[in-house]
C-alpha cells in the first residue's frame, strides 16, 4: 500500500514539473511541385514556462523557427534557435510573425493531407519533452 502511495506522489510531482503545451489552429501551407521550402503555423500555450528548442518532421530535411518583422518599411525574416513559451500565454505562429520553415521538402505539401511535426520542448527544470502534432495542409 505504501509503494502505491509513493508511486502516486512521484507521478503527481513529475506532472507538476512537466510543462504541458496545448497546440491549436495548426496548419501548413500547400506547396507546388518543385518548391523545396514550406511553412507551418499554430498557436502554442504552455501551462508552465518552457522553451521550444527544436522541431523535426519526416517531410523535410530540417525545420527552423523564423520570425518576420518590419524594420524601416522593409519586411525582414530571421531564424531563432529558441522560442520562449511563457506560462499561460498563447504564442501565435502565423505568416506575419513567428512560424516554422520546412527546408528541403521531400515532396510537395498537398492540400487535404496531414503532416506530422515533433516539437522538442524544454521545461524550466531543463527536462526535454517531445510532442507530436498532426498538421493539416491547406491551400491558403
Amino acid at each position: 500500500m505504501n509503494k502505491a502511495l509513493l508511486a502516486l506522489l512521484l507521478l503527481a510531482i513529475s506532472q507538476a514539473v512537466h510543462a504541458g503545451v496545448t497546440v491549436a489552429n495548426a496548419w501548413a501551407r500547400a506547396t507546388v511541385p518543385g518548391q523545396d521550402v514550406g511553412a507551418a503555423y499554430m498557436t502554442l500555450t504552455s501551462d508552465k514556462a518552457a522553451k521550444l528548442v527544436g522541431i523535426k518532421t519526416s517531410v523535410a530535411d530540417s525545420v527552423e523557427i523564423h520570425e518576420m518583422s518590419m524594420k524601416n518599411g522593409v519586411m525582414k525574416m530571421r531564424m531563432k534557435d529558441i522560442l520562449d513559451l511563457p506560462a499561460g500565454t498563447a504564442v501565435k505562429l502565423e505568416p506575419s510573425g513567428f512560424h516554422f520553415m520546412l527546408f528541403d521538402l521531400k515532396k510537395p505539401l498537398k492540400a487535404g493531407e496531414n503532416i506530422e511535426l515533433t516539437l522538442s520542448i524544454k521545461d524550466s527544470q531543463g527536462k526535454l519533452n517531445t510532442q507530436n502534432v498532426r498538421v493539416p495542409v491547406k491551400a491558403e
